[in-house]
């Protein structure tokens, strides 16, 4: 099956068509820093080895989309005749809230419910929601799957998930940690067991998705058991625009301060903070890197602050699980950054957790599954390449083989 994966983030798409027959790329796209004057989306076609880069400035992700779906008709892969061979596209949705537990066809309810869900993840199920209805309007007849990031969260025990509000919260507006990510989460854990040569339903592991966006899960016996992220993907650590886990007393002190609408707090929690809040510089974190080794001040201190609080976290979760065997790094800044690995395994060997500096910093080891603790660390240390769209691809081509099947 032919199926195209759709992955919109709060500023980034990342795309995939995948033949799942055989688990073959057919084209790979990335688009970075939506909105910003520099946005641009780079098309691989690894068939040909082609790849092409169009600009995006000024363009929402959902018609970020549609230029991907151009590139697509005037370069299409020899399985294909046209945008009508897709037979199913993938969607990655943050956050199903607690009417998904497991990805779904999107059909009409569903849908109804996925945009109830916007309030859940506001800077990425909107676009994520834009996407799909495009590809409504553009492919009608062609089938959609809902891939969740809350759904592997279910699994987590009340005690977890729950926070000390009165009751009331809980049951009349659902309010619970859900947690995001899982798709991640889930297949790093499985991706770290495989590279151990251990059962996964006999490990606990600790899972770090470090990118823009960014969050830890506790994974005992297969399943999430806590996670960093909660109500919405604003809490936890802190990330590249988002503030993570503040003192929620300061909301209110600025509102009252500065008179300033929920909106605008929202806007400054989730579009100012973070990364670019203390750095001043920006979200991205390779810039913020290079600005604090030419002596910026401000970029130190948030790279100093975003390692923190990932330690902290770490040492939270070490604490809640029954056994830890594995920590394993994913996504953009897990999966590439060896000084932030180096900087955060810096603070954690007294836990077991030993890092190997010279297997850290392999060049050309980036993309590659592997270990980077030494050899005799208690806790194994993993890198693990995140393969998101893959797993959509195959979630979507299952639940879409079955529909047809009954």
């Amino acid at each position: 099956m032919i199926v195209l994966v759709v992955n919109a983030g709060s500023s980034t798409l990342k795309s995939q068509l995948i033949q799942t027959d055989g688990k073959i790329c057919l084209m790979k796209a990335l688009a970075e820093r939506i909105g910003a004057e520099d946005a641009a989306l780079e098309v691989t076609w690894p068939e040909g080895g082609d790849r092409r880069s169009y600009p995006l400035v000024g363009l929402r992700v959902e018609e970020c989309l549609n230029v991907l779906l151009d590139a697509i008709a005037d370069e299409l892969p020899s399985s294909m005749h046209s945008l009508a061979d897709i037979e199913a596209i993938g969607n990655r949705i943050v956050s199903g809230g607690e009417y998904f537990t497991a990805s779904t066809i999107i059909d009409d309810d569903a849908f109804d419910k996925i945009k109830r869900c916007e309030t859940l993840a506001p800077l990425h199920n909107p676009p994520a929601d834009a996407c799909i209805e495009l590809m409504r309007t553009l492919l009608p007849d062609t089938p959609q799957v809902a891939v969740f990031d809350t759904a592997f969260h279910q699994t987590m025990p009340a005690k977890a998930y729950r926070y000390p509000l009165p009751k009331r919260y809980y049951d009349d507006y659902r309010i619970r940690r859900y947690g995001a990510h899982g798709t991640s989460h889930r297949y790093a854990a499985q991706q770290a067991a495989n590279l151990l040569g251990r059962s996964l339903e006999n490990m606990g592991i600790i899972t770090c998705h470090l990118g823009s966006g960014g969050s830890l899960a506790a994974v005992s016996g297969g399943v999430s058991i806590d996670t960093t992220m909660g109500f919405t993907p604003l809490e936890g650590l802190m990330m590249g625009t988002r503030s993570g886990s503040i003192d929620p007393a300061i909301v209110t002190y600025i509102m009252r301060r500065d008179g300033i609408s929920f909106d605008e707090m929202d806007r400054i929690l989730n579009k100012e903070s973070g990364i670019l809040g203390i750095s001043g510089i920006g979200s991205d974190m390779r810039d913020v890197l290079a600005a604090a080794e030419k002596g910026n001040k401000d970029a130190a201190l948030a790279i100093e602050m975003y390692t923190y609080t990932i330690q902290k976290a770490i040492g939270a979760l070490y604490a809640v699980m029954t056994r830890t065997d594995a920590v394993v790094m994913t996504a953009g800044i897990g999966e590439n950054s060896a000084e932030l690995r180096r900087r955060i395994f810096s603070g954690l060997a007294h836990m077991g957790m030993i890092l190997d500096n010279e297997k850290n910093q392999v060049i050309g080891a980036i993309g590659t599954n592997r270990v980077v603790s030494i050899d005799d660390s208690p806790i194994k240390i993993c890198v693990v390449t995140t393969d998101e769209e893959m797993r959509i691809a195959r979630e979507t081509d299952a639940l879409v083989s079955g529909e047809r099947q009954g």
